[in-house]
């Protein structure tokens, strides 16, 4: 079973996989920092200084009774709360890196277009008479000796 295990692991596309879900977490966390610290601070100055972050819904008051001015003061007082802010946060992340990878993905085949060669000319056709394999440039059918028209 060991042996099975370690041939599977081998494999080139699981190193890949690998090696693709380690870059892919990374690039969730730069782009995470990209929403947070860049992306949603001027949109929330634009909307009169929103922080999504903090936006919150208490829906269980804590121990300490609100209103919250931040929600890390609501958490800490144990009120049970709906972080709708954090929410869009997340939501805009997810928009980001999906069409990150729609972009790469989209790049990858056209490279794999590229690549494809063109079909190849055709070089034998079939007699209209005999139904045999002939040469395109046939004239006269080598088998049942009808003429071709071009």
């Amino acid at each position: 079973m060991w042996k099975e295990f370690k041939e599977f692991a081998m494999r080139g596309n699981v190193l890949d996989m690998a090696v693709g879900i380690i870059i892919g977490a990374a690039f969730g966390t730069i782009v995470s920092s990209l929403v947070n610290d860049v992306i949603m601070p001027p949109i929330g100055l634009l909307l009169g200084n929103v922080d999504f972050g903090n936006l919150f819904v208490v829906i269980k008051e804590g121990t300490v009774p609100g209103p919250f001015p931040d929600l890390k003061e609501a958490q800490a007082a144990g009120a049970v709360t709906i972080n709708y802010g954090k929410f869009i946060n997340t939501i805009i992340t997810f928009v980001i890196v999906a069409f990150a990878v729609f972009l790469l993905i989209r790049g990858m085949n056209r490279l794999k277009r590229q690549e494809a060669a063109p079909p190849a000319a055709p070089t034998t056709k079939e007699c209209p008479f005999c139904f045999s394999t002939i040469a395109i440039k046939a004239t006269r059918c080598p088998y049942c000796t009808s003429s071709l028209s071009s």
